[in-house]
């Protein structure tokens, strides 16, 4: 099972239970399109269990084929479906990714909310109990947003990593069954099949190039605010950041008219120390290492220096810190900061919530020609439709 780039969805080989998507058990050797109901669709992500396959499309709606016997497609039945059929029980939930285990599904909302069915004999669904669910049901994992959600086709185990980095894990565990959603001392979700599942298994593919030396990448990395190498220093809010003069001129325009030789210390009030901070160490890494709460004040900083990438990659971070009641000030900054992904994001997190969010006092608060703009926008979609 394969997705292109272009958003089609291939399969090919065994096929006894319709795992294919064909429409037959007919083994197909060759790659073909699965077609029926997503024809026309822009699929986003796909995974596949044991016997069974599944594809989000892009507005969130999810949909499955295959072996059923568990409950594992969704569909409040145990009768197999040899075609591609929509998740009615997942109506109105924006779907944006999904897992399957060997015959348990796994779903990561919008709003980083899981839904979990299919077989639970090792309480791989975290529901407290051994019961298979044939419909999707609610996993609470702490209070904190989920982000990634995890499972592999060999393995009984289901794992989780929220927005503060905490790993959760349950289901099968070195032949135990953990029922409730379990936290870890692990900073991935890898290392919880590694250690966990039975048989032992990563649930996608790690690097397996020999790490016997550093990369220009890594050694750069190494050496961001390291006062032995550093010729320069930042002073922001009492604190010091360690820098590299020809790294920053080679790396960003804004400084390369700035700094001269003589510098050795620069005072920088404009920005916030992790604001800044993060924006310095983005140089040196190609990546930023910030939470979506202060990621607005980095996007601030990436307009106001011209720097695309980070602007791209601050918007990325911003997304996964919405939620109904910061939709609105999301939305308002993307305006102001002209970063129209961002803006198309919340814009159609706000239509997909509509309800709540227009009761936030976001919405209350909202700058006149801002709202003006979200409800032409909005009827333009047909938000107000009875």
């Amino acid at each position: 099972m394969v997705l292109t780039s272009d958003g089609e969805v291939y399969t090919w080989g065994y096929n006894n239970s319709g795992q294919v998507g064909s429409g037959s058990t007919a083994n197909q050797p060759i790659p073909r399109r699965v077609t029926s109901c997503l024809q026309n669709k822009i699929v986003v992500n796909i995974a596949c269990g044991q016997m069974c396959s599944m594809a989000v499309v892009e507005n969130g709606e999810v949909y499955v084929w295959g072996y059923n016997g568990n409950g594992q497609l969704g569909l409040g039945s145990s009768g197999n479906q040899p075609t591609p059929c929509r998740i009615a029980a997942l109506q109105g939930i924006r779907v944006q990714r999904v897992a399957c285990g060997y015959a348990h599904t796994l779903v990561l909302t919008d709003e980083g909310q899981i839904f979990a069915w299919g077989a639970n004999s090792y309480g791989q669904l975290g529901t407290g109990n051994k019961s298979n669910q044939s419909y999707p049901t609610t996993v609470i994992v702490d209070k904190d947003r989920v982000i990634e959600i995890a499972a592999c086709h060999s393995a009984h185990t289901s794992a989780a990593k929220t927005q503060s980095g905490q790993v959760y894990m349950w289901g099968q565990c070195r032949g135990q069954s953990v029922t409730f959603p379990h936290l870890t001392h692990f900073a991935c979700t890898d290392d919880v099949f590694a250690c966990f599942a039975t048989p032992a298994v990563m649930w996608r593919l790690l690097s397996v190039e020999p790490d016997d030396h550093l990369t220009v990448a890594q050694s750069l990395k190494k050496e961001f605010d390291n006062p032995e190498t550093a010729d320069l220093k930042f002073l922001v809010d009492g604190k010091y950041i360690h820098v590299h003069k020809v790294l920053l001129k080679i790396r960003c325009e804004h400084f390369r008219s700035i700094l001269n030789n003589d510098d050795e210390i620069i005072e920088m009030s404009e920005f916030s120390y992790p604001v800044y901070r993060a924006f310095l160490e983005y140089l040196y890494t190609d990546n930023i290492r910030l939470p979506p709460e202060d990621a607005i004040g980095l996007l601030d900083l990436a307009t106001l220096y011209r720097e695309n990438r980070l602007k791209k990659l601050c918007q990325q971070t911003i997304k996964q810190g919405i939620c109904e009641e910061n939709a609105i000030a999301l939305l308002s900054a993307a305006v102001k900061y002209e970063a129209q992904d961002l803006e198309e994001f919340c814009f159609r997190f706000c239509i997909n919530h509509l309800t709540v969010v227009t009761q936030t006092q976001g919405f209350a608060d909202m700058d006149h020609d801002l709202l003006k703009n979200f409800i032409s926008k909005a009827s333009r979609v047909g938000a107000f439709r009875n």
